[in-house]
């Protein structure tokens, strides 16, 4: 039986253990919302061949992985909807050395980086001039005329052959010096930005508020084309008399940044990359939950460590339990001194019962000696100690105090409530108690009084009640014979 269990435990810890191995085993993932790859109708497919055309293919990639020691400062980034925050010192340095950078996000975590060039996402207008199909969320938005000192000078290289541009769900753009884009036109409530755009060092930053303007389903509008051909070109081609040859890097959603700037890195920079991937992986799961594969893997490795656990357990031998009649008599079960003493001894027991104890050993002690009764009054030790004992003032005070908290406890008992004894409490209790024993003779040492030790005997009992003691005796004065004389 023992090896049939042994086999089945084993044969389901090979079940988990294969079920462990498909659920890690790589899959297709389903493409997210404007994923460059995606095909789809919330895919940005169309608008990578749109930049491959303005291009060509050799100069347009899009990546997972932004390798800053591979990037140049003529070349150009364009980041859809980033769900984590880019790297700042990389991002700065890398617009300062030349470098062109545009950010289209709505909703995701691209705020983190407009705030640092201190632009703000608002409201897009409730009541825009223009929707499509009369709804606000797809608001038409218009170009804007760049104005240098009070006077037109044109459109945005972005929107130069833009008309009108239909957003979805898009956000507006806040910043006071930034040189604005696109906005989106209001009935009876300010005008509201969507794009804007402005120098940074010898490099370029636009932001815009909408990526869907560059989904699949929204580029089959000609201003929503013309926008995203202007926008590759401006990336990566035209800058007034100095055209740029580079590269244009698309990344979208989930990516990773890795090395540095122009190939210089150190040990803190990669330090604090490891920390950063680490926050982000955090917040992520706080925010998003562990991805759906994570929990299958760690289900399916609960169930492989119980089945490995039942496996071994299964196998085990264990002894078999010998009857109670052949089992030996615990010493707290025993009777006598020895049953008596484990109990006193054990660590749960309260040291109050070791404190009756005491009291027990110092009476029977007392009445075997002097022929007391079996529970002589405290008053009748008291008095007895006092005759019996050579003890002085302070020997005897101990000793009245330890006898008053033995009868203290032994009320504590047996109330149910047990007193809190010290252990040094009890050792002062039982060295005045050894004391007080030696004094009176009573530690075995002299043989008990009366013919018959330990038989209760009023008459001495009595005659300790009426006998006063050595402090109360006084010197009989001698009979007076004045009257006599």
């Amino acid at each position: 039986m023992r090896r049939r269990a042994t086999s089945c435990s084993l044969r389901a810890a090979l079940v988990a253990l294969v079920a462990l191995i498909a659920l890690l085993a790589p899959a297709r993932t389903a493409s997210a919302a404007f994923d460059v790859n995606d095909t789809s109708w919330e895919g940005c497919s169309e608008f990578l061949e749109i930049a491959r055309a303005e291009l060509g293919v050799a100069r347009v990639h899009p990546v997972a992985v932004l390798d800053w020691s591979q990037i140049g400062p003529e070349d150009g980034i364009l980041v859809l909807h980033p769900t984590q925050s880019l790297d700042a010192d990389e991002t700065t340095s890398f617009m300062k050395a030349g470098g062109r950078l545009a950010i289209v996000d709505d909703f995701g975590r691209g705020d983190d980086t407009l705030r640092r060039f201190q632009i703000e996402r608002i409201p897009t207008p409730t009541r825009p001039l223009a929707a499509l199909r009369n709804r606000p969320a797809l608001a038409i938005a218009e170009p804007v005329a760049d104005t240098v000192g009070g006077h037109s000078i044109g459109r945005h290289p972005v929107v130069s052959h833009v008309d009108r541009l239909v957003t979805n769900h898009a956000t507006g753009l806040r910043h006071p010096n930034l040189s604005p884009v696109l906005r989106i036109r209001a009935l009876s409530e300010p005008d509201v930005i969507v794009a804007v755009a402005g120098q940074v060092g010898k490099g370029r930053l636009f932001a815009m508020g909408d990526p869907s303007a560059l989904m699949n389903m929204m580029l089959r509008y000609p201003g929503n084309r013309a926008f995203a051909s202007g926008l590759t070109r401006y990336l990566v081609d035209e800058d007034g008399a100095q055209p740029h040859r580079g590269r244009l890097y698309i990344v979208a959603n989930r990516f990773d940044e890795e090395s540095s700037f122009g190939g210089e890195t150190s040990l803190r920079k990669d330090f604090d990359a490891q920390l950063k991937a680490l926050a982000t992986a955090v917040e992520d799961a706080r925010r998003d939950g562990l991805p759906g594969g994570a929990l299958l893997a760690l289900a399916a490795l609960a169930g492989l460590a119980l089945a490995i656990w039942t496996a071994r357990a299964s196998a085990r031998p264990y002894r078999g339990p010998l009857p109670r009649y052949a089992r030996p008599t615990p010493l707290v079960a025993q009777g006598g001194a020895a049953g008596r003493f484990a109990v006193l001894a054990a660590p749960s027991s309260p040291r109050g019962l070791a404190f009756l104890e005491l009291k027990s050993a110092l009476f029977e002690a007392l009445s075997v000696r002097f022929g007391l009764e079996t529970n002589p009054p405290q008053e009748v030790v008291a008095r007895l100690v006092a005759r019996e004992g050579a003890l002085d003032e302070r020997a005897l005070s101990a000793f009245k105090e330890v006898l008053g908290t033995m009868y203290r406890v032994e009320a504590s008992v047996v109330a149910g409530k047990p007193a809190n004894v010290s252990r040094p409490a009890l050792l002062h209790a039982a060295g005045v108690v050894r004391s007080v024993l030696a004094a009176c003779g009573a530690d075995g040492r002299k043989p008990p009084r009366g013919p018959h030790p330990g038989a209760p005997s009023a008459p001495l009992a009595a005659a300790l009640e009426a006998r006063p003691s050595p402090a109360e005796a006084k010197p009989a004065t001698p009979p007076s014979d004045k009257g006599a004389r």
